[in-house]
């Protein structure tokens, strides 16, 4: 089996942690259960471009106990937990090609090792695996029958393949079921991101001023995670519905010009590039921390800012410092990268249990329907996001109401008024 992880040493570690994450993943693993009996999977090859964690390493293994032949590759050089690819690959024997710190050449020759599986199906985060296919002669990749896509930043891409109208196959956005963004995106993504800014730093969240750069479902949870620890959050937004939502949030609104010289934080979550420019940086006040949760760290104009530095030293573990011309030091955290994956663990595995549940039913549907979609980005079914609800409520122990038949009849009638 081919692999390249930076330590098989570190498999027994990472094999704890891996069981350690499945103890809060109980939907998922209803699943696998019902997967190890069923082989709905079976013969199904799938590359996958995710973050290797421990939650991925449970998808991953469920996967696996469908039947399917699975290779793995990083979703972003900075994301990978060496432990657990040495784990996958030890003790589960799924090939796995991510080594954290792994420079852009690396990350994409990664790439490639997983798509020599002549995959079925593929299964992204941000869509560089398939945007690689894409940039391949069609010829390359004829087995495939249709793939998944985890984030915003992924769907964003994949639905311009598609209305351009080059998207080669059929692609399930999973980061739009709501079991996924209300959670993964609001509560998993807060939490991980004030997660990986205090490990980084080690400094006092409370009584500072913290930035939150776009205010779409990542970012409602980490201004929210936010003032939950005492500071003073600033919302700066492009689109006036969710501004007008952060200021009836209880949310102080700027621009971003504006917000520069009193942030003592900040943090990007747009999907878009060029957040914070050279402006923004000159604006900022001497040891401003700034970081990006967002998928790739175009978010922050890291190239303007080596620009306008005279210096540039690494302080402590994930975090450089930029001394600029004026003399005021500005610190940027995990290189501009996920900084809740590259400076902590990642989403809890409690969350990530509803989203992973649901790449795991959206394989088993696009297997189950291979032939009958169109070259397009389409929902998870109503039907399983409801039913992913329906299994985290039931393993949480909370129960809820069932409508009547004369309340099922009066919500289908138009009849019965005042």
């Amino acid at each position: 089996m081919d692999f390249d992880i930076t330590d098989p040493n570190l498999a027994e570690q990472g094999l704890l942690r891996i069981e350690w994450a499945k103890q809060s993943m109980p939907v998922l693993n209803l699943i696998q259960e019902r997967f190890r009996q069923e082989k709905p999977l079976r013969g199904i090859r799938i590359a996958a471009c995710l973050h290797v964690t421990t939650e991925t390493a449970n998808l991953m293994t469920t996967l696996q106990q469908g039947g399917a032949e699975v290779a793995l590759c990083a979703s972003n050089p900075l994301s990978t937990q060496d432990d657990v690819a040495a784990a996958l690959v030890t003790h589960f024997h799924i090939p796995v090609f991510a080594r954290k710190g792994e420079d852009r050449e690396t990350y994409y020759r990664h790439i490639h090792q997983v798509l020599a599986l002549q995959p079925q199906l593929t299964m992204d985060d941000g869509a560089d695996l398939v945007s690689t296919i894409h940039s391949q002669p069609a010829s390359a990749y004829s087995t495939l029958i249709g793939g998944t896509e985890e984030t915003t930043t992924g769907v964003i891409r994949l639905r311009s393949m598609a209305q351009k109208g080059v998207l080669r196959y059929p692609i399930i956005a999973v980061n739009d079921a709501k079991t996924k963004y209300l959670f993964d995106n609001r509560y998993g993504t807060g939490q991980s991101t004030l997660d990986g800014i205090i490990r980084a730093t080690n400094r006092l969240i409370a009584g500072s001023t913290f930035v939150v750069c776009g205010y779409g479902w990542c970012g409602r949870g980490v201004a929210q995670r936010a003032r939950g620890l005492g500071a003073n959050v600033v919302v700066t937004e492009v689109d006036p519905l969710r501004a007008l939502e952060a200021v009836m949030d209880g949310f102080r609104v700027l621009p971003m010009q504006q917000a520069a010289p009193i942030g003592d934080f900040f943090v990007t979550l747009t999907g878009d590039t060029e957040v914070i420019r050279a402006e923004h940086f000159e604006q900022m006040k001497d040891g401003a921390i700034v970081a990006n949760s967002g998928h790739f760290n175009v978010e922050l104009d890291l190239e303007a800012l080596e620009k306008l530095s005279t210096q540039r030293r690494k302080m402590r573990d994930y975090v450089e410092e930029y001394t600029l011309h004026n003399g005021k030091r500005i610190y940027v955290l995990g290189e501009g990268r996920l900084i809740n994956l590259a400076a902590a663990e990642g989403h809890p595995s409690s969350v990530m249990d509803m989203s992973f549940a649901d790449q795991a039913l959206s394989v088993e549907y696009l297997v189950k329907h291979a032939g009958e979609l169109q070259k397009e980005v389409y929902p998870v079914p109503e039907a399983l996001d409801q039913m992913v609800a329906r299994l985290k409520l039931q393993a949480l122990g909370v129960e809820i109401d069932t409508l009547t038949e004369k309340q099922k009849a009066y919500l289908a009638s138009w009849e019965m008024g005042t």
